[in-house]
């Protein structure tokens, strides 16, 4: 029986299912796998009745349903499953063929198994996709990286399937190895920071101005129709007006302890790596943890004292400077995500386009927002000019300044943390200042450690060390960067 399915899925949790689905509704006949075999009976009983979908009760029968150059997309837990998934496919599948990773997989990761599965002849794509179990089903950011070679194989169904902005595809080929799987981790990181400074507005708005959350339903609405314009703004207005079972907000009744799953812990690992300040992300991620330690907080609110979490101001005042300190954070923070990206791009040899990635980013996915639509002009317009030094941004973070500034005071004032708006504040004024206090850090390093310093009377490059206590000697350390 000649084969029948364009491409095979692996796994049949939300995200696969969906996806299939998807993939079907755009007209392609998909092979769906799943390792417990019960769920492929389930699924083609349940939602994928009536549809074009194909079931497999093992990888051998998944392989010989698909055309050629087979296409087996992996939608597994990320780490050994996927490794292993990977072994068994090898020898099913003919030189070319292509096995396509789309989980949240380390880029890392990516980077070793698109070397091994091109060693075995065969072709490999480690794809982000974002967007959720409504992105999946009907049109999510899709990042693909890999073998260059397998994109022409895939792009149709992807493209395809992918969320539009404009008719323009949320999806387009990132670059080799772990490219696409690097960009989706700082799409991830970036939406921590996201959620974070929502977050931080939320708390100045609830205690430090007691406002109902009526009240916050409706300036969160009423943001939703400007500059910030964003999913994660129109999601919050909502969660403002639900309400429980007895009428009480929902929110209120949620524990205040966040989870993470591990891609901004990754971002903020590969930023120190790479040697790039991806500050606000960190916060992020350290507000998190620290949201975790809610027995320890519980305990210390008894014992630490400060100020009461009040602000006095005029609300609306208030309000429109909370406005102005979100939207200039959000924009440090993608510059920040940018810069890193751009350094990623150099250490592992990716060509990375800018205005592509913003793009992909417009829709679909979870950091969606009107916001992307200017980066992308941005880069389009000045590709290799810094965000912050961008003409269109650079009058924007200007024009909010006095508000951020105003905002992050009032929340010292009133012991309300705000670590993200504070931390992308320091960065704006450290990154607009010409000389930092970096020269006595580097002679403190030289003092005690011989690390040497350069001087800014001579060439870059050329390294000094001074015997300051007339006893060390004059003999450096061999490592300048320690």
């Amino acid at each position: 029986m000649e084969p029948a399915a364009d491409i095979g899925v692996v796994g049949l949790a939300v995200m696969g299912r969906n996806l299939i689905m998807n993939m079907n509704d755009h007209g392609f006949t998909v092979a769906a796998f799943n390792r417990t075999t019960e769920r492929v009976d389930e699924f083609l009983a349940g939602e994928a009745a009536g549809s074009n979908v194909i079931g497999a009760q093992s990888l051998e029968e998944l392989v010989s349903q698909l055309k050629t150059p087979r296409r087996v997309m992996l939608m597994i837990k990320a780490g050994a499953p996927v490794d292993a998934t990977i072994d068994t496919l090898i020898p099913l599948l003919d030189d070319g063929d292509i096995i396509i990773d789309g989980g949240n997989a380390l880029f890392t990761n990516s980077i070793e198994r698109t070397k091994r599965v091109e060693e075995a002849g065969l072709r490999f794509i480690g794809t982000g996709v974002s967007g959720g179990e409504e992105g999946a089903r009907y049109g999510p950011s899709i990042m693909p990286g890999g073998t260059p070679e397998a994109w022409p194989h895939v792009q149709e169904i992807f493209q395809s399937i992918a969320a539009k902005v404009e008719d323009v595809p949320c999806c387009d080929w990132v670059g080799s190895d772990g490219a696409g799987h690097y960009v989706k981790m700082v799409h991830n990181g970036i939406e921590y920071g996201d959620m974070q400074v929502i977050g931080e507005a939320y708390d100045i708005m609830r205690r430090g101005l007691s406002m109902r959350h009526d009240e916050m339903h409706r300036v969160f609405a009423e943001w939703d129709q400007g500059k910030l314009d964003s999913y994660l703004i129109e999601i919050t207005a909502d969660i403002m007006a639900t309400t429980d079972e007895d009428g009480a907000p929902l929110l209120e009744k949620i524990l205040d302890a966040a989870g993470q799953k591990g891609t901004g812990k990754w971002t903020v690992i590969s930023s120190m790596e790479i040697g790039q300040p991806m500050t606000l992300v960190g916060e992020a991620v350290y507000a998190r943890i620290v949201s975790s330690l809610k027995d320890q907080r519980v305990a210390a609110s008894k014992v630490l004292d400060g100020p009461q979490p009040h602000i006095d101001d005029d609300p609306q005042l208030v309000l429109a400077d909370l406005h102005d300190a979100l939207y200039a954070s959000k924009i440090v923070s993608y510059a920040q995500g940018f810069m890193l990206m751009d350094a990623a791009a150099a250490e592992f040899d990716w060509d990375l386009d800018f205005a592509s990635i913003a793009s992909m980013w417009r829709g679909g996915c979870i950091i969606r927002s009107k916001f992307l639509s200017e980066i992308m002009a941005a880069f389009t317009e000045q590709p290799d000019r810094h965000l912050l030094l961008n003409d269109f941004f650079a009058h924007e973070i200007q024009a909010a300044q006095p508000g951020w500034r105003r905002t992050v005071t009032r929340a010292i004032a009133a012991g309300i943390p705000t670590p993200a708006y504070g931390s992308a504040l320091a960065f704006y004024d450290a990154f607009r200042t010409e000389r930092l206090p970096a020269n006595l850090i580097q002679a403190q390093r030289d003092y005690f450690g011989a690390h040497t310093y350069e001087r800014v009377d001579r060439d870059r490059g050329e390294y000094f060390h001074t015997n300051w206590t007339g006893t060390g000697g004059d003999v450096s350390s061999s490592t300048y960067n320690v």
